[in-house]
Order: structure tokens, then C-alpha cells, then sequence
């Protein structure tokens, strides 16, 4: 029971892969809130968080029900003082609730695109920083954002979705920085799974390979108190892992003339990819690995170099 005595917040919990994050956690001896905001019940009233944190509670392990809508202000603070007022402490904050509504940037509307941002990327954000505020002082905490390829790449008819993952990647990054020093840990999980957002978009040959609980073995290894892996980038699903980032390639020198052809620009660019390709911890050591070598000095008639 490696997480015997934590305590985990997972939101969008009812189904799919938060579904199968809630039920590994507890296997492992979480005690789990399940999140997931009640859009349907059944016939005697209950969610689909109901029914994971009952289903928790059948085989020997202890959950609570939380209704909240990531979309609400106060949606991160609600989580996180169910699970301080249930147990007293928070390990672990999985950001998962999310939704995906397609289409094609122009012909997508403002308050359509701006709902997906809200759910994706601003309710992670509610909930890590509601789980920051108790982590910190307790010099431990995992934080899990779950984003996607998506965010790394885009996609076709998926750019609100694409931006909200996106941001959540780059967020990711910004908070494994600033929560090391305290012991909290933050990576992101970057999942493929046959889901309900997903079943109609994946392709028929491979669904039958996506069951969301593969991906649940990583999310329980960084989860737990031996992880000290921090602003990593994890993809995976079927059973298979690969690490990804964001690179810099190899630097060149621009010519230094008033303009810049197409052309020279292109090759450029192509000088660059013969380069390293180089990763960076936060966005000023990429600025200062540029500038290395370069003088900074201004020049007699003060302007920069």
C-alpha cells in the first residue's frame, strides 16, 4: 500500500480516466475525493461520483463525493476543504476535469471557446492553487495536471482545446519550478484513452488497446512519496511511455542587414536544426543560454547591439 495514509483530490473523477486515477489511488491506499459535477443522476439521485467513491468504499477503501463544477470560482477551494475537513491533510491534487468541444476555430464561437479555457485550463489552475496554499507549508505535495498532446502539437478542430492544454503545460512547468524548493512536485500526464471525449474521434482498430486504467500505473507512480521526478512532460496509453519537452535547436546569427529575406530566414532556420537540440528548465535559462556569448554592451549611441 504505497500511499497508505495519503490523501488525494482528483477532479472530474466520475469517468473515464479520472474514473480509473480514483480506483489506483485508493487500490494503493489513498483515501480519495472523488470529484465530478452532477450534469446527470440515476434514479435514486446519485452521480457518477457517488458511484466511484461507493465503489471505493466496497472494496475496504475511504471516499468522499464532491459535486463541484470546475468551471465555478470557487471550485479548487471546495475540493480541497472537502479533503482537509474529511482527513485533515492533502498529498496528492490530480487536475483532470475537462471538456472538449470541437470545431473549427472560425466557426467556433468566443463564449464556446472561452467555456473550454474556464473548464481546462482555468479549473486546473483554481484547484493547483487551492492545493498549493495547504502544500507548501507541509513541505510536501504531487501535483498531476493532466493535458495533451494536443497542447503540445494542436490540432484540426480542436484549438480551444489545444490552447487550454497547451496552457496547462506551460503552467505545469512554471509550478514545478516554484513548488521544488517545498517539496512539491509537479508533472504533467499526457494520456491516451478511449473516453467519452475521445470515442468518436479515435480510430475503431485502436480503442479496443485504450482502456483508461493503462495509464493509471504512471499517474500512481508520480503520485507517490519516492517520485522525485518534477516538470516532466509523460505521455501515455495501450501501454506504452514516452518522455516529452519543448527544445530549443542550435543558435545562429541573423546578418545584422535592415531586412531579411523569406529565403534567408528559411535557412536560417534549417542552420538551426543541424544544431543540438537543447531543453530548459524555465524561460530565463533558454534567455541566457541564447545570449551566452553575445555582447550586450550598447553602443556609442546607446542603443542595444
Amino acid at each position: 500500500m504505497p500511499l497508505a495514509g495519503r490523501v488525494a483530490v482528483v477532479s472530474g473523477g466520475g469517468r473515464g480516466l479520472g474514473r480509473a486515477f480514483c480506483l489506483a489511488l485508493a487500490r494503493q491506499g489513498a483515501r480519495v475525493v472523488v470529484n465530478n459535477r452532477n450534469r446527470a443522476v440515476d434514479g435514486d439521485g446519485l452521480g457518477p461520483a457517488d458511484h466511484v467513491a461507493a465503489e471505493i468504499i466496497a472494496a475496504g477503501g475511504d471516499a468522499v463525493a464532491d459535486y463541484s463544477d470546475a468551471a465555478s470560482l470557487d471550485s479548487g477551494e471546495a475540493m480541497v476543504t472537502a479533503a482537509i475537513g474529511r482527513w485533515g491533510r492533502l498529498d496528492i491534487c490530480v487536475a483532470n476535469a475537462a471538456v472538449g468541444l470541437g470545431g473549427m476555430f472560425h466557426r467556433q464561437s468566443a463564449e464556446q471557446f472561452g467555456e473550454v479555457l474556464d473548464i481546462n485550463l482555468h479549473g486546473s489552475i483554481r484547484l493547483a492553487r487551492a492545493a498549493m496554499t495547504v502544500m507548501r507549508p507541509a513541505n510536501y505535495g504531487r501535483i498531476i495536471l493532466v493535458a495533451s498532446t494536443g497542447g503540445l502539437h494542436g490540432d484540426i478542430g480542436l484549438s480551444a482545446y489545444a490552447a487550454s492544454k497547451g496552457g496547462l503545460l506551460a503552467f505545469g512547468r512554471s509550478l514545478a519550478a516554484e513548488g521544488t524548493g517545498r517539496g512539491v512536485l509537479t508533472n504533467m500526464l499526457l494520456p491516451y484513452a478511449l473516453t467519452q471525449m475521445t470515442d468518436d474521434g479515435m480510430p475503431s482498430h485502436a480503442k479496443a488497446h485504450m482502456d483508461p486504467a493503462a495509464v493509471a500505473p504512471v499517474l500512481t507512480a508520480l503520485a507517490s512519496e519516492g517520485c522525485r521526478l518534477n516538470g516532466e512532460y509523460i505521455v501515455t496509453g495501450g501501454g506504452r511511455l514516452r518522455r516529452a519537452s519543448v527544445v530549443e535547436w542550435g543558435t545562429v546569427e541573423l546578418p545584422g542587414d535592415p531586412d531579411l529575406s523569406p529565403t534567408e530566414l528559411a535557412g536560417l532556420l534549417a542552420r538551426s536544426r543541424q544544431g543540438e537540440p537543447r531543453e530548459f528548465r524555465v524561460a530565463v535559462d533558454a534567455f541566457a543560454d541564447l545570449m551566452a556569448d553575445a555582447d550586450l554592451s550598447p553602443q556609442a549611441d546607446g542603443r542595444p547591439r
